[in-house]
């Protein structure tokens, strides 16, 4: 976007959500808590992994704690008030990010961030009032798409690095790196990856780390099944289970159509050699793919999916009639309804139908239709 117009979005946005905080959000913000007192604990040397702590338990790597620790050393109130500028500020870098490195783009920056912004509101606020850290991931993979631009695999590796560690589930990218950009910037993953594994030894000692990287590895596999049937998870996984119930039947489709999904990009990415700036879309289509191969893929996870969904509104005039309509419906339909609107149990009854996932599929096929055709 032009550099004054995303400075006065960042300004407005700035003093809404201080406001929002002020009246709102200083109580709330339940999965910055999480990590707040996640940070505590590893600045005390304390366990990180409590089955106490039910629903809110830490999900993350022990080393993204120890990062965290500095913010969760100030006041609850500042901590959450830090939390959310820093998101606020991320939030307008993501957008305006996403529309400046567009390949080729057909309109204007302001006309695909804003509607792209309007497809996807309502999973930015979801995602501020939160306290997530779904924005910081998808910035690091943005920035890891400049360093292949300006040629540097290896900073694009560490990026991407930092990206796993902030949101586990960024791993999808180590096996491109490996398939599409060479050994130097997979190596560059591998050795930050590994120094972020390690570094908690530091603190715990080696017996201690290993412990807590047992007790990461079960609270993720534990708590993974009784989310799929929740009314917000948007992943396969949770859309099979939504229709036939959590049991082997869903999990094998489940599995079934991510492997389709996995092959469908992989074929994509290979496609793309010799091209220019392919990475783009290539980008937009692993972070695409993370709120819906992920078991706890919530439907605010799909923000992530913001350079893809600029690249289909950019796009928008290439494509027939028929489907232009289509990508539209499937925007609207995912990112329009609230339940501030609809109601509560109306709203209930249609994220239980999981047409949110659907229209998230079709959007990710479009993309993939777009390389197909040479646009992207």
């Amino acid at each position: 976007m032009n550099r004054h117009v995303a400075w006065i979005v960042l300004i407005c946005l700035l003093l809404g959500a201080a406001g929002t905080f002020q009246s709102r959000l200083k109580h709330q913000m339940y999965d910055f808590e999480v990590y707040r007192v996640a940070g505590v604990r590893a600045a005390a040397g304390e366990s990180l992994y409590r089955v106490e702590d039910g629903h809110w338990q830490f999900k993350y790597f022990p080393a993204f704690a120890l990062a965290i620790a500095p913010v969760s050393q100030l006041p609850p109130m500042t901590a959450r008030a830090v939390w959310l500028a820093l998101s606020v500020v991320l939030l307008v870098i993501l957008v305006s990010w996403s529309a400046s490195l567009l390949p080729g783009r057909r309109h204007s920056a302001l006309f695909v961030a804003g509607f792209a912004s309007l497809a996807l509101g309502k999973f930015f606020i979801r995602e501020l009032g939160l306290g997530q850290s779904n924005i910081l991931m998808a910035v690091l993979v943005l920035s890891a798409v400049a360093s292949w631009r300006a040629k540097r695999e290896g900073a694009a590796g560490v990026l991407l690095a930092a990206a796993t560690i902030v949101k586990p589930y960024a791993v999808l990218f180590l096996p491109y790196l490996l398939l599409r950009r060479g050994a130097r910037g997979a190596a560059a993953y591998l050795g930050v990856v590994a120094a972020a594994l390690l570094l908690p030894a530091l603190r715990y000692g080696w017996s201690g780390n290993a412990a807590l990287l047992r007790d990461w590895y079960t609270t993720v596999t534990q708590s993974t099944a009784p989310n799929l049937a929740g009314q917000d998870n948007t992943s396969i996984a949770g859309m099979f289970a939504a229709w036939f119930g959590v049991g082997p039947l869903a999990s094998w489709l489940a599995l079934a159509l991510v492997l389709v999904l996995l092959a469908a990009c992989t074929r994509a990415f290979l496609k793309a050699r010799g091209a220019t700036q392919a990475e783009y879309l290539d980008a937009a289509l692993l972070l695409f793919l993370i709120p819906l191969v992920s078991p706890q893929g919530w439907d605010y996870v799909l923000l992530v999916s913001t350079p893809a969904v600029m690249l289909l509104i950019d796009r928008i005039d290439e494509m027939a009639r028929p489907i232009q309509w289509l990508a539209v419906a499937c925007m609207a339909i995912a990112g329009l309804t609230i339940w501030d609107v609809m109601g509560r149990e109306p709203y209930r009854l249609f994220m239980m139908s999981r047409v949110v996932s659907i229209c998230a599929l079709v959007e990710l096929a479009l993309v993939l239709r777009l390389r197909d055709r040479g646009c992207a």
